[in-house]
């Protein structure tokens, strides 16, 4: 399949290089479109630069002459993992194989690094001023960005093609620079100080990390608006309004957003109707603050004195600047939707003119293909795409891999009988635990989905936390401490595990398990009876 010039979406490194998908795929999911690559493939490639010379790991010629970071491999986006073991070789206080494992959950017997301490001077002055600017400069974007995406979603039945162009433009200007913020607060501060924050309950040997981390989030903010509607004050339209950039598969470009098909809001919310009033995510948000300074000062009384002073303000840090991580989330798949909405219209007005047989062909095109004006073979181009699409889709990629990786069919909901071990082991982000009926889900349309089911899935994004209020647990294939699910699963109280890698094959819906969100292990308590046998 390689070697095809129109082909964008395979395009492999050297043989000695390290890819992963983890963590990228909870941005960009699943086979991506050739659109949706054009903008993920030229920021994710450009955006990880800019941040290690942001942060000072990287001079200025690494910035420029640095190998590719990001590569598509049979349709998914994958990162480089040199590029993470290069930050963690030249960062005080780690190392490259700690990053790595961190990030990836094992070191290649076959990685190298090369640790040195000749950066040290430049962080020193570089990344105390990114862990200043980058919150700030996300704060103060993100209203910004929402009446932009406001407006232009208004606007989109009235443009031109012209204007569709500009547009589109206009919105990877914008997906760039707040993805590159984004990832610069989450590294220089977010993630550190969720670090530190777990140290410090470890040491005081007191205190929850959930809860010690802030409350009303960006993804928490969907629950409410959710809940707020389904006691009739709200609408549909209003949480549209507000969280129209959200649905399924959203980092992907082609997908169809709440926006455009409000039907999953709609179920929610009648979902979320049936709930008793002691359920509210608003009251609980209400008790969770209000809980929050008793829990500070069990924290502090449990430490030295000398200590408490530095804790009490990573405590105060640590409730502003962690519910960033999803401040920042929500103004990128805004400017991603923008886009979107952008490349719809322009489709529909080069179906109108003969140049593309459908509208949403022109997903199947590049931002510079589209800004270009389509090439003369379009049609043709379209429909190889397409259907290369589908065969990479039926395809599945190990995690991590040097070289290219080794594909296997891909097994539909899973539950492979040769996954005889009756545990299955990842990390635990969200304290708790819970029995339940799996429900593997795959397509994060919910349809199917019961209130109380564990949700066993490969990944989430911010949509899921709409139906995570409704489940026991949450068991997720990649992510960690800063994930979707984490994140959201720590807010509603919910016992979560993250990075199992395996949870979504080994397990199938039916099947009831234990999960414990502290100790990161998924117990297989009773296996669903196989299609056609009887139970």
């Amino acid at each position: 399949m390689a070697g095809e010039s129109w082909d964008i979406l395979h395009r492999p490194g050297a043989p000695d290089q390290h890819w992963s998908t983890d963590n990228v795929g909870e941005a960009a999911p699943g086979v991506l479109s050739p659109l949706s690559w054009s903008m993920w493939g030229a920021t994710g490639d450009r955006m990880p630069r800019e941040v290690a010379f942001l942060m000072g790991m990287f001079s200025a010629r690494d910035r420029r002459d640095f190998p590719l970071i990001v590569r598509p491999f049979h349709g998914r986006i994958a990162i480089r993992m040199e590029y993470l073991a290069s930050i963690g070789d030249r960062m005080p206080g780690t190392s490259g194989p700690d990053v790595v494992a961190n990030m990836f959950g094992r070191v290649p017997e076959t990685m190298a690094f090369a640790p040195t301490r000749r950066r040290y001077p430049v962080i020193a002055y570089k990344l105390p001023r990114s862990v200043l600017i980058a919150p700030g400069r996300v704060r103060r974007r993100a209203p910004e960005i929402d009446a932009w995406w406001r407006a232009s979603i208004a606007r989109l039945p009235s443009l031109d093609a012209g204007a569709c162009v500009e547009l589109l433009r206009d919105a990877v200007r914008r997906f760039d620079d707040s993805l590159t913020w984004h990832s610069l607060a989450l590294l220089a501060a977010v993630q550190p100080t969720l670090v530190a924050l777990t140290k410090l309950v470890e040491r005081a040997g007191v205190g929850d990390v959930g809860a010690l981390s802030g409350t009303g989030g960006a993804e928490m903010a969907i629950v409410t608006d959710l809940w707020q509607a389904s006691r009739g004050a709200g609408t549909v339209d209003q949480v549209v309004a507000n969280h129209g950039f959200h649905g399924p598969l959203e980092g992907e470009a082609s997908s169809h957003v709440w926006r455009e098909d409000p039907a999953p809001v709609t179920r929610m919310i009648a979902e979320y109707a049936e709930r008793p009033d002691s359920d509210s995510p608003v009251l609980r948000e209400q008790r969770a603050r209000e809980r929050l300074p008793d829990l500070r000062r069990q924290v502090l009384a449990a430490l030295p004195p000398a200590q408490r002073p530095a804790a009490r303000l990573l405590l105060r840090y640590a409730e502003r600047t962690i519910p960033l991580r999803g401040v920042g989330k929500r103004s990128f798949l805004q400017s991603l939707d923008v886009a979107r909405g952008a490349v719809r219209r322009l489709g529909e007005h080069l179906a109108a003119d003969g140049r593309l047989d459908a509208p949403d062909d022109a997903f199947q095109l590049t931002v510079a293909e589209l800004a270009d004006g389509p090439p003369g073979d379009a049609r043709e181009l379209v429909t190889r795409r397409r259907d290369r699409g589908r065969e990479y889709a039926a395809l599945r990629l190990p995690g991590n891999w040097q070289g290219v990786p080794a594909t296997t069919p891909a097994g539909g909901a899973g539950g492979s009988d040769d996954a005889d071990e009756e545990t299955v082991h990842g990390i635990g982000v969200s304290a708790g635990v819970a029995e339940g009926l799996v429900r593997v889900v795959h397509d994060p349309s919910f349809t199917d989905v019961e209130p109380g089911e564990v949700l066993v899935t490969p990944t989430t994004d911010p949509s899921w936390a709409a139906i995570m209020f409704l489940s026991g647990a949450l068991v997720v294939d990649i992510g960690g401490q800063l994930s979707h699910a984490a994140v959201v699963a720590r807010e509603l109280g919910i016992p979560c595990v993250v990075n199992t890698r395996t949870g979504s094959h080994r397990l199938r819906t039916g099947d009831r398990v234990r999960v414990d969100g502290t100790a990161g292990t998924v117990e297989l308590l009773k296996r669903a009876p196989s299609e056609g046998t009887a139970p």
